[in-house]
């Protein structure tokens, strides 16, 4: 298949997509830490786009394929709708700096495509991808509040110098915050391209031995483009996630950030799917899920801990009405946009 320069155009809402996940998304595994003063923002910035990046492109895969039940799009006009919808939805979210989902706002993308298209919305998909929306957050909760009692356990056991202390939670959280990322890469990915994937846009590359699909390449332009987003527009989100919700010290901002790329880890990894399936057990569904969710959780999860007078309930109000608006909204944009975009433009869109 020869390769269309206007495929990029139509690709533009699924990178803009990925740039909004960046600027909102993204900088929540390193939020908690450069909310504390341990990591300055450029060296997040850095760290946190080469690891998503390598996240997508080697273990991106897996989610996508819930995505494309949910709704798949053959036509590249109406995965560039649905793509730049679910943007728009972020975009405004962000500007108030509020932590929003980009998970939750292509989901209610795909869902305006199939009202539109007529075509059926596969409810046990939909039911699976909903229930990690409230399972994302308790889970991280859990595993924050988990984290929290070892470490006071440890803290009581290793005599350990303070300046030494201080050096050796920098690196952890460094080291946790790449791990974030990577597991962001793998597990979001698919809210930025998993759209575009079943219209299969470039044609095969060969470079050498070596051939890249078109599953590859989408793979690591979205990747590239959440790296962009991180690099512009992150700040606020940031200061929203690791100053104004709860009051974090050095300790439970890296568990925050822990609590949170486990959360991602678990519902990205085909390995693990496949470990619980031989042992006999229930799989955790390949799903992507929220990465602003699951840091919210694991924040709350630690000022439960430390007393719920520490939590800033006004914020957490805040967040939880955007979660609720983001994929509404979308809905409704990806709904009309396709509209527009067949009777104006006479464009397919399914």
């Amino acid at each position: 298949m020869p390769f269309d320069p206007i495929v990029f155009v139509f690709l533009s809402s699924g990178l803009f997509l990925g740039w909004a996940l960046g600027a909102n998304d993204a900088a929540n595994v390193f939020g908690t830490a450069v909310g504390t003063k341990m990591v300055t923002w450029r060296t997040a910035a850095i760290i946190c786009s080469i690891f998503v990046v390598l996240g997508a492109l080697l273990s991106g895969s897996g989610t996508t394929q819930t995505l494309g039940k949910l709704g798949a799009i053959s036509a590249l006009p109406g995965a560039f709708m649905t793509a730049l919808s679910a943007g728009f939805s972020v975009l405004f979210m962000t500007r108030a700096g509020l932590p929003v989902s980009t998970s939750q706002a292509i989901v209610g993308a795909i869902v305006g495509w199939n009202f539109f298209s007529k075509s059926s919305t596969d409810h046990v998909v939909l039911a699976q991808i909903l229930s990690t929306w409230i399972l994302c957050p308790i889970l991280a909760a859990i595993f924050a509040i988990f984290l929290v009692k070892i470490s006071k356990f440890l803290s009581f056991r290793l005599a350990i110098h303070m300046i030494t202390l201080d050096a050796l939670k920098r690196i952890a959280l460094i080291f946790a915050g790449a791990m974030g990322a990577y597991a962001l890469g793998a597990n979001n990915i698919a809210n930025v391209i998993g759209v575009f994937i079943p219209t299969e846009p470039f044609p095969v590359l060969h470079l050498g031995q070596v051939s890249i699909n078109s599953t590859k390449q989408l793979l690591f332009l979205g990747g590239l483009s959440i790296a962009l987003g991180v690099f512009t527009f992150s700040k606020g989100v940031m200061e929203t996630v690791g100053k104004e919700l709860g009051s974090l010290s050095s300790t439970t901002a890296l568990i925050a950030v822990l609590a949170h790329s486990l959360v991602l880890f678990m519902f990205a990894s085909r390995g693990l799917e496949a470990w619980l399936a031989n042992l006999g057990l229930p799989t955790i569904p390949l799903v992507p899920v929220s990465s602003s969710q699951a840091v919210v959780g694991a924040i709350v999860g630690i000022s439960i801990i430390s007393g719920l007078s520490n939590i800033n309930w006004l914020i957490l109000g805040k967040i939880l009405l955007g979660w609720v608006i983001a994929p509404v909204l979308a809905c409704i944009i990806c709904f009309f946009g396709l509209f527009f975009l067949q009777n104006v433009f006479s464009l397919p869109v399914k």
